[in-house]
C-alpha cells in the first residue's frame, strides 16, 4: 500500500468582515506518521517556472496543531513581507546565472571560475540558495583552512589518475594542505557578490555572506631582493642582453609581467624618455595569448632615466640588426620583448615567470618576478620619493592607499625628501658584448680607491665607509655616482649594506 496524506480542515473558508466567505491562505496536512506539514504558496519559481511553496513539518504531539498554526502564520508573514526565498534554485544555478550577467574582466573571471569549480561547487553547489546560512559559510571556510581538499580528516591515497590504473610513486597518501587565508577571503567575496545579486533578484531576502566572517586579511609582506642580490640578478640576466634588458626594465619601472609582455615599440618615446603602459598580456581559458587593458584599466606614463634609455636604445639596435639579416623592415607595432627573431610575437607571461625563477634558483636567491616590482617600490620609497608618485609609477589605484598598505614598513618620516633617483640606486649595468664601460668612470675611480684602502687594511672588516654624501663632496661628483661605487663594491662582496645604516667593510 502507498502512503496516504490526509488533509485536515485548517485551510477551509472563514468569515470575512463583509459577510462573504474568504478562503484561508496556506494548508496544514497530516502525514502518515502523525506529523503536520505546513504549506504556504510563495509565487512562481523564476528558475523552473513552477509553483513555489514554503513548507515546514511539525512533529506529532498534543500541541502539534497549535504549533502548526504558528508556523503557518510565520510563513505567511515571510511571504507578505517578501522575506522568503522565491526559488528552490541551488547555489550552482545561482553561480551559473551570475557569471552570465556579471561584468568581470577576463583574467579575473578565469580566477573566479577556477576557485568556484575547485572549492565551492563540489561542497556547496547542490545546496538550495534559500538554505545557505552564515554558519554554513563559516564552517566551509574553516574546513578549507584545515584542508583545501576538504578531506574531513579521513586518510586516503591520492591517485595520479581517476579510474583503474597501475599505481606509481605519484600515487601517495593524502597530506592535508590548508588553503591560504587570502584565497579563502577571495572565495568569500566571490560568493558575497553572487548572493548580493540573488538578493537584488529577490531569490533570497538576506545575503548570508554579509553575516559570515571570513579569515582575517594577511599582513602584507613584500620581499624585494636586497641591493647585493639585485646586482647578482642583473649580472646573471645580462648573459643574454635582451633578457637582461627585460629584467632591468622590470626593476626600474615596476611594470607588471603582463605589461612587459604586451609592450610594443610605439609605446616607447626614447627622445622624451617616457614609457606608456596601456596593455597587458594574458592566457585565455584555452591557453591562447591575448591582450587586455591594464589591471586598473588605465594607461600610465612612466619616466625613464638616462641609463634605462640607453639600455632600450641598444635593445632596439639589436632588433634592427636582426631584421636586416632577415631582410625585413622595422614595424613600430612589433613587440619590445619577444622570443621570435623579428619580434612579431610577445612572450607568454608564464614564460617570463619560469625563466626568472630558474635564474633565481641558479643564484640561490629566493625570489619571483613580482619581487622586482617590490624592489622598484621599496627603493623609491627609501630614496624619499612621495607615496603618490610611487603609486603612479606602479599603477596602484586609490591615490596611494594600496602603496601605503603594502609598503608601510619602508615608509620614512613625513619630512623625508627625495635623496636621489632610482637610477642612482640601481646596480651598475654589465657591459654588453658590443659596448664596454670605460675604466675611467668616476664611480669606478671611487670604488678603486676604496678597494685599495680595504686591501691595505686602512679600512678593516666592520669599519664604516664614508657616507655617500661625503664621498660625493670629496670627489666632486653627484650623490648617485658615489652610491654606484658603493653598490659595485657590494656586488664584489667587499662591502655589506643594510637598510637604514651606513655601509661597512664585509667580514672575511
Amino acid at each position: 500500500m502507498g502512503l496516504s496524506v490526509v488533509r485536515v480542515g485548517y485551510g477551509g473558508p472563514v468569515a470575512a468582515s463583509n459577510g462573504r466567505s474568504k478562503r484561508q491562505r496556506g494548508e496544514i496536512e497530516t502525514l502518515p506518521s502523525g506529523s503536520l506539514r505546513v504549506k504556504v504558496y510563495a509565487g512562481i519559481d523564476p528558475i523552473s517556472g513552477k509553483r513555489h511553496y514554503l513548507t515546514e513539518v511539525i512533529p506529532a504531539g498534543r500541541t502539534a496543531a497549535k504549533e502548526a498554526e504558528k508556523a503557518r502564520t510565520r510563513l505567511l508573514a515571510q511571504v507578505d513581507e517578501r522575506r522568503n526565498p522565491r526559488t528552490r534554485a541551488t547555489l550552482d544555478q545561482l553561480l551559473d546565472r551570475w557569471l552570465e550577467v556579471a561584468e568581470i574582466e577576463a583574467t579575473t573571471r578565469m580566477g573566479y571560475v577556477n576557485k568556484l569549480n575547485k572549492h565551492v561547487r563540489p561542497v556547496l553547489g547542490k545546496l538550495p540558495v534559500g538554505r545557505l546560512e552564515a554558519e554554513t559559510l563559516e564552517s566551509f571556510y574553516a574546513s578549507l583552512r584545515r584542508c583545501r581538499d576538504w578531506c574531513g580528516g579521513k586518510a586516503y591515497v591520492k591517485h595520479r589518475l581517476e579510474g583503474e590504473h597501475s599505481c606509481t610513486a605519484k600515487c601517495r597518501p593524502h597530506v592535508c594542505k590548508p588553503l591560504s587565508a587570502s584565497s579563502v577571503r577571495q572565495i568569500h567575496w566571490i560568493l558575497s557578490g553572487a548572493l548580493s545579486r540573488a538578493v537584488r533578484w529577490r531569490w533570497i531576502a538576506v545575503n548570508p555572506a554579509s553575516q559570515a566572517e571570513p579569515p582575517a586579511p594577511p599582513h602584507p609582506d613584500p620581499q624585494p631582493p636586497n641591493p647585493a642580490d639585485a646586482a647578482r640578478i642583473i649580472n646573471e640576466a645580462w648573459r643574454d642582453p635582451d633578457w637582461g634588458a627585460l629584467v632591468w626594465l622590470a626593476m626600474t619601472t615596476g611594470a607588471r609581467r603582463g605589461e612587459l609582455c604586451a609592450l610594443r615599440w610605439h609605446h616607447l618615446d626614447l627622445a622624451a624618455g617616457v614609457l606608456t603602459l596601456r596593455r597587458s598580456s594574458y592566457l585565455d581559458a584555452d591557453g591562447e595569448l591575448r591582450e587586455k587593458d591594464t589591471k586598473t584599466h588605465q594607461q600610465r606614463r612612466v619616466a625613464l632615466d638616462a641609463e634605462t634609455i640607453e639600455v632600450l636604445r641598444e635593445l632596439h639596435g639589436r632588433y634592427v640588426e636582426r631584421l636586416a639579416q632577415l631582410d625585413a623592415d622595422a614595424d613600430p607595432a612589433d613587440y619590445v620583448f619577444s622570443p621570435e627573431p623579428d619580434n612579431s610575437r610577445g612572450y607568454r607571461p608564464d614564460t617570463i615567470t619560469q625563466r626568472y625563477g630558474r635564474l633565481a634558483t641558479r643564484l640561490g636567491i629566493t625570489s619571483h618576478i613580482h619581487a622586482l616590482r617590490h624592489y622598484s617600490a621599496t627603493e623609491l620609497i627609501n630614496a624619499g620619493v612621495d607615496v603618490r608618485t610611487v603609486a603612479g609609477r606602479l599603477g596602484h589605484g586609490g591615490g596611494g592607499t594600496t602603496t601605503l598598505r603594502v609598503y608601510a614598513a619602508w615608509l620614512s618620516e613625513s619630512d623625508q625628501r627625495a635623496a636621489g633617483t632610482l637610477a642612482a640606486r640601481m646596480p651598475p649595468r654589465p657591459a654588453t658584448p658590443t659596448r664596454r664601460t670605460a675604466e675611467g668612470s668616476p664611480y669606478q675611480t671611487i670604488a678603486a680607491d676604496l678597494r685599495e684602502q680595504i686591501a691595505t687594511a686602512m679600512l678593516r672588516p666592520g669599519d664604516q665607509l664614508p657616507a655617500v654624501a661625503e664621498l660625493a663632496a670629496a670627489y666632486g661628483v653627484s650623490v648617485g655616482t658615489a652610491h654606484r661605487a658603493v653598490v659595485l663594491l657590494t656586488a664584489e662582496g667587499l662591502v655589506s649594506v643594510s637598510r637604514g645604516r651606513r655601509a661597512t667593510v664585509a667580514c672575511a
